[in-house]
């Protein structure tokens, strides 16, 4: 299996590199940091994986194609899954919210999956029963209290997951969406808060929940399942 995963350094997409890796997986890891792919690249091989590691600001829309054409070339020029995990997480209420902060949101977590889909399309065509995952939120379905960015970016990745259904299940590839909680990642490091990281969902629960949706026939939309729900 070849598998394009976006923000794989780490949190959620350095656990869905470790869920996938072992022989016969072959990995390639997006993101900026070139020191924490290389370590995730490296626990990849140690699970008897292969993996290769493409440093880009997906911020940067010009950047992204170049990147996942170069990802594709050193998976032998073939995706059979592409995961749209990348994204960021920061809170404004909307008297206080710069423009610059609303663009990056919706650069990062919404026009970078249509792009990264895009630009991935030539190889996912010679790919084997070829899906696309892109990972959303809860946040996707319900607004929150000062994520107006947060919360238009992934109401809008659910949007484009649908549309891109419609437009690609007839070429044969499959497009799912998972919708996971507050993740217990470094990215609350950043932002103002109280954040009990210890109610959250962990990395390889989310991280589980996307290695589901890459096999065939799986569900369209995925949660984790949670008790009383």
């Amino acid at each position: 299996m070849r598998v394009l995963i976006t923000g794989g350094g780490r949190g959620i997409g350095r656990a869905t590199a470790l869920a996938l890796a072992g022989p016969g997986t072959s990995l390639a890891l997006m993101a900026r940091s070139k020191t924490e792919l290389e370590a995730t690249a490296q626990e990849v091989r140690a699970l008897g994986g292969e993996a290769s590691v493409h440093t880009v600001d997906l911020a940067d829309p010009c950047a992204i194609a170049p990147a996942v054409q170069a990802a594709a070339a050193s998976l032998g020029g073939g995706l059979d899954a592409v995961v749209n995990n990348a994204g960021l997480f920061d809170m404004r209420p909307i008297e206080a919210m710069p423009l610059d902060f609303w663009n990056r949101m919706l650069a990062v977590n919404l026009t970078a999956p249509m792009l990264v889909s895009q630009a991935a399309l030539p190889a996912l065509k010679l790919g084997t029963n070829p899906v696309i995952v892109n990972v959303a939120s809860v946040a996707a379905e319900t607004g929150f209290p000062g994520n107006a960015a947060y919360c238009a970016s992934k109401y809008g990745l659910k949007g484009l997951s649908e549309a891109l259904r419609c437009d690609l299940e007839p070429l044969g590839i499959a497009v799912r969406t998972v919708y996971p909680g507050a993740t217990a990642t470094t990215i609350f490091e950043a932002v103002d808060g109280d954040w009990d990281l210890a109610s959250m969902d962990a990395p390889e629960s989310v991280a589980a929940l996307i290695a589901s949706a890459l096999k065939p026939g799986a569900k369209n939309d995925l949660r984790i399942a949670r008790s009383g729900a």
